[in-house]
């Protein structure tokens, strides 16, 4: 219960928009390389209208700042996406 409530107090729209800090979630499960993060954040990006392109440009960041390990665990969200979307 205490996780829930930090999570809503946390992600809820505020300066940045409730896609924005999806997104930056989304990055600290690439570069923790936490594929159950990643699967969550994708599907609420999916959930809150994420294009593709914001998909793609928020993982090249993070390849960029995590080099490899980072690009595997991007190619991990990718698929999440592709499979997520698919599913709709």
């Amino acid at each position: 219960q205490g996780f829930s409530a930090m999570h809503s107090g946390a992600m809820k729209a505020g300066v940045l928009s409730e896609l924005d800090k999806e997104l930056l979630a989304l990055a600290i499960g690439i570069a923790k390389h936490c594929d159950g993060c990643i699967g969550f954040h994708v599907k609420a990006l999916i959930r809150l209208g994420v294009t593709r392109e914001q998909l793609m440009e928020t993982l090249g960041v993070c390849i960029y700042m995590g080099g490899g390990p980072a690009y595997m665990a991007a190619g991990e969200a990718l698929l999440a996406y592709e499979e997520f979307t698919a599913a709709k």
